[in-house]
């Protein structure tokens, strides 16, 4: 049990993805992520003899919700890449991917894995002639599963 008593901070964390090269590497610098969140849905159901006039909340399926990165434009072709794989192979394009929050000393505290990921949207950036902002993309993840990682890398489930 950790005895630390203030949370970590947003800002320090990698995105992997097992790409077929090399799965330890991190993919560039995001800027942003956003969107991790499962979700249960609940099934209603009464019995015709209960007592009480009430139903009864049973869980159903679960769905694992869109995970939107962004990050400033680089010389890399992996998100393209990626987005062919998925337009002519279809689930076989499919990949795992791992977000993890790291401490002040860059150590992992948690990780989110994402199963059965395929690139679902893809947004370049909005150019203009004017002022100095960063070019920045953003691609939308489908998942089909999510599991938590512990500092030691056990799946919590």
């Amino acid at each position: 049990m950790s005895d630390r008593t203030f949370p970590y901070s947003a800002f320090n964390f990698l995105v992997k993805w097992d790409n077929g090269v090399d799965p330890t590497t991190a993919l560039g610098g995001f800027s942003d992520v956003s969107g991790i969140n499962t979700e249960m849905t609940m099934a209603e159901y009464r019995n015709g003899n209960e007592l009480e006039n009430h139903v009864r909340k049973v869980p159903g399926l679960h769905k694992v919700g869109d995970v939107t990165l962004k990050r400033g434009i680089i010389k890399s072709t992996d998100f393209w890449n990626w987005i062919n794989a998925t337009r002519h192979t279809g689930v076989n394009a499919k990949r795992e991917v791992v977000i993890t929050l790291q401490d002040e000393s860059g150590k992992p505290v948690q990780s989110w894995k994402l199963r059965g990921v395929v690139p679902m949207k893809y947004t370049g950036p909005t150019l203009a002639g004017k002022g100095g902002d960063v070019a920045m993309e953003e691609l939308v993840l489908s998942a089909e599963g999510l599991v938590l990682v512990d500092s030691t890398g056990n799946d919590v489930g």
